[in-house]
């Protein structure tokens, strides 16, 4: 038991931060009114979402180093909530307000909050950059909310 605990990196600097972050915004899609999403786009959404940042992880920052959350050698509570929880939540409340007429103005709004959380994850030393930059995580966001996220969205609808 005592190895469990020692492997959820519970010491991390600023691991307050993602364990913050992520409550705000899974309260946050448990309560808001269900707009344009229902619970089983939500569902799959979670999933795919969860897969993806976690996949994205094993080669972004396992497999060509370029950013550390946390303990390196650890795979600690805050990793587990920054790669599960925060992109699914941040995806489905994107999703949920989604509609034609504000696509770009909802990419550009979570674009910038996620780069709130990225600056917020590296300022408290949560995680740290190391050939990773704000320019890359731009580009990822964009690509993610602009395209991913849509084409997602479209896909389960069957549209």
């Amino acid at each position: 038991m005592q190895e469990f605990i020692e492997s959820l990196d519970l010491g991390a600097k600023g691991l307050w931060f993602p364990v913050t972050v992520c409550a705000l915004f899974a309260l946050t899609v448990i309560i808001i009114p269900k707009k344009n999403i229902s619970w089983r786009e939500i569902y799959i959404t979670f999933g795919v979402v969860a897969f993806s940042t976690w996949f994205s992880d094993s080669i972004l920052a396992r497999g060509f180093d370029l950013f550390d959350l946390g303990d390196a050698k650890k795979s600690g509570l805050g990793d587990i909530l920054s790669y599960t929880f925060i992109p699914s939540s941040l995806a489905i409340l994107y999703l949920n307000y989604l509609t034609q007429n504000n696509k770009w103005k909802l990419t550009t709004i979570f674009t910038l909050i996620s780069l709130i959380i990225t600056f917020g994850m590296v300022y408290f030393g949560y995680m740290k950059w190391k050939e990773w930059n704000w320019f890359i995580s731009i580009i990822v966001f964009l690509f993610a909310f602009g395209f991913a996220l849509p084409t997602h969205i479209k896909f389960i609808r069957n549209k």
